[in-house]
């Protein structure tokens, strides 16, 4: 093909010569005949001008295609690949409590202790319980009353005075009022909210004369031990079958700088959530890891890792294919591929490294079509 490229080319050469030595001896030959007259009055310079034009573009045409078509290129190397599994969380003690008002109560008091070492037990929030104080004076009261009662009408029954069934029904109801005593008290202690946890507070939110709420996101205070940390992320449904406990995943936070930060797969939730479609997944963090309680983090879950394989970039794959420069023509080479890493991928048969490979893949590119090549970086 380049042999009949370098024939054409050089023929339209030879044309174009024979072309500029005619048009020579034609003006000569013109103004030979031509006395008294403009040498351009002679000769008609358009029609040996326009052959000389077409001839030129004929050439560039047949040069240019002998160039072949332009692409990139990147030369296969040997590295390491991973799959990973990409997953979002946010960092959290392993052992951790929230404190939450069980009932919609304005705060009184509240504790500034954020940093601060607290025993299980210990009162953190006293929210307010005038109405209740209230309400027990009264019940208490009425119980002192109705007691009052069944002592006098004991002291009749005893006499054979009043029956015993009178005695019965009286002590009933001081049972009762009892019981409605020890349940207000129980409400008026829920109001002084206690630590659950021997631990640290973490975060302290609200303030006195706020009213406390009793949502899922009106904590007041929360309390855990600040080691171990672990993220705990979401997993897309379509992954999580990869995922198996034990494997390392590579975690991203954009204020971390220094040396790459890791963790490990603890345990996956058993149950997924059907309306975002993800599994949750603990990863679990070393015990000196820069980050801290609440941050957002990324993590690559490896799934798969080779090293000192041969890779090309994914790009340059096209259905388990390539396009391989070969004596300046690609050609198309069905390859085993391994490992699909975010950017690379692992070629495990029909590619050596050092070859040329076309990348990004081009479909229109037919197996032996001439190309031009220029470095697209490395794969």
């Amino acid at each position: 093909m380049n042999d009949k490229l370098s024939k054409a080319s050089n023929a339209l050469a030879r044309l174009f010569a024979g072309l500029h030595r005619k048009s020579r001896e034609g003006l000569v030959a013109g103004a030979s005949n031509v006395k008294g007259k403009s040498l351009a009055a002679g000769f008609d310079f358009k029609r040996p001008a326009l052959i000389v034009a077409a001839a030129l573009v004929a050439l560039a045409a047949v040069q240019l295609y002998g160039r072949g078509r332009a692409v990139q290129t990147v030369v296969a190397r040997k590295g390491s690949a991973a799959e990973v599994v990409y997953a979002t969380g946010v960092v959290e003690p392993v052992v951790w409590a929230k404190v939450t008002s069980l009932l919609r109560k304005r705060i009184e008091d509240i504790c500034k202790c954020e940093g601060k070492e607290v025993k299980k037990g210990e009162v953190l929030v006293r929210l307010d319980d005038a109405e209740e104080q209230a309400q027990l004076t009264e019940l208490e009261a009425r119980l002192k009353r109705v007691k009052a009662d069944s002592d006098r009408l004991a002291t009749l029954v005893e006499r054979n005075i009043a029956t015993r069934a009178s005695l019965d029904e009286k002590l009933t109801q001081v049972s009762e009022q009892e019981a409605r005593v020890n349940a207000l008290k129980d409400r008026i202690a829920d109001l002084a909210l206690k630590s659950p946890m021997d631990g640290v507070v973490l975060r302290r939110d609200g303030e006195v004369g706020e009213i406390a709420g009793t949502g899922a996101d009106d904590t007041l205070i929360w309390v855990g031990q600040p080691r171990p940390l672990q993220i705990v992320a979401e997993v897309n449904e379509d992954d999580i079958l990869k995922v198996q406990k034990g494997q390392q995943a590579l975690l991203r936070h954009e204020g971390s700088v220094g040396a790459p930060l890791t963790g490990q797969v603890l345990r996956i939730t058993p149950k997924g959530d059907p309306q975002t479609k993800t599994f949750r997944v603990y990863i679990g963090l070393p015990d000196d890891t820069p980050l801290k309680i609440g941050m957002s983090v990324e993590a690559n879950i490896v799934i798969t890792e080779v090293k000192d394989s041969v890779l090309v970039p994914a790009e340059a794959l096209g259905d388990h294919k390539l396009l391989v420069v070969e004596d300046d023509r690609a050609r198309v080479r069905p390859v085993e591929v391994g490992v699909r890493g975010a950017g690379s991928v692992e070629i495990r048969s029909g590619l050596k490294a050092g070859e040329v490979v076309v990348s990004p893949f081009a479909k229109d590119i037919k197996d032996g079509t001439s190309v031009r090549t220029s470095a697209a970086g490395k794969p």
